[in-house]
């Protein structure tokens, strides 16, 4: 029998980052519902953010921050070779590998930006210009703690994320999943995700979504996640990587069978 063999798991993640997750869950034998609370949009128009830039060669380091800022942002460096790109995970890394580029800086763990900030090349940022290719809003402790450090910081913006809009056909389809227990956890990959399906839900899901347990990427996620109310039992991943949503889904299913057989003696 497969790990996940049976469970159903709400993928709230945006298009085209849910489809891979969705699809390695169905692999572990769960039964995965896509339902993006998020849609990912492009800002401006490449020649004229190309213009704002100038050259990329006067950049010690250009840095991409998540999957869509490789989506949106690689076209800006027209097939150039020579220029050092770092990578904010594993996830942005494999993205500009897809698209062609060699990775020079990624952290050796994590995939945060706190992660990226201990690489050698960051820390040691006094001086140098660097490049940050990112979306609208977001975290902002990776420019403000290279400022700190000294570094002249160009950001660029290259999408946004914008509320997704479902019907109230497709919201009660999803309140019947739930009215019917079939859903047993839902993944939430960043605070933002997490707003947007608190924000759309209907009182009775929002009621809900407090029966099921939740995979977060990490105690950052989580607690702003308590903040705006959330109550239901949180599953910390290692990271938003799929694996490691799907490892933390494991371990809990795990947790649960051995429970119940300890109930059973």
């Amino acid at each position: 029998m497969r790990s996940l063999e049976g469970l159903g798991v709400l993928v709230t993640r945006p298009q085209p980052q849910s489809s891979p997750l969705c699809h390695r869950l169905l692999l572990e034998g769960a039964r995965a519902l896509c339902f993006p609370t998020l849609e990912i949009e492009p800002v401006g128009e490449r020649r004229a953010l190309a213009a704002q830039l100038g050259s990329l060669a006067a950049f010690d380091l250009v840095i991409f921050v998540s999957a869509n800022a490789v989506r949106f942002g690689s076209p800006l460096l027209e097939q150039r070779r020579d220029v050092a790109l770092a990578a904010v995970g594993a996830a942005t890394a494999r993205a500009l590998n897809q698209a062609g580029y060699r990775v020079a800086v990624q952290p050796e763990d994590g995939s945060d930006s706190e992660s990226l900030l201990r690489h050698p090349r960051l820390k040691s940022a006094a001086g140098k210009r660097f490049l940050l290719v990112k979306g609208e809003g977001g975290r902002a402790l990776l420019e403000e703690e290279l400022k700190r450090r000294g570094a002249h910081l160009t950001v660029i913006e290259v999408y946004r994320r914008v509320r997704a809009q479902p019907t109230a056909l497709d919201l009660a389809a999803l309140a019947a999943e739930f009215e019917a227990e079939a859903v047993q956890a839902i993944t939430v990959t960043s605070v933002e995700v997490g707003e947007a399906l608190l924000a759309l839900a209907t009182p009775a899901l929002r009621a809900a979504l407090e029966r099921v347990a939740w995979v977060v990427p990490g105690t950052r996620v989580a607690a702003a996640l308590r903040e705006r109310g959330v109550g239901a039992p949180l599953l910390l991943a290692a990271s938003a990587e799929d694996q490691a949503l799907v490892e933390a889904l494991k371990r809990w299913r795990a947790g649960e069978s051995g429970a119940k057989s300890n109930e059973s003696k």
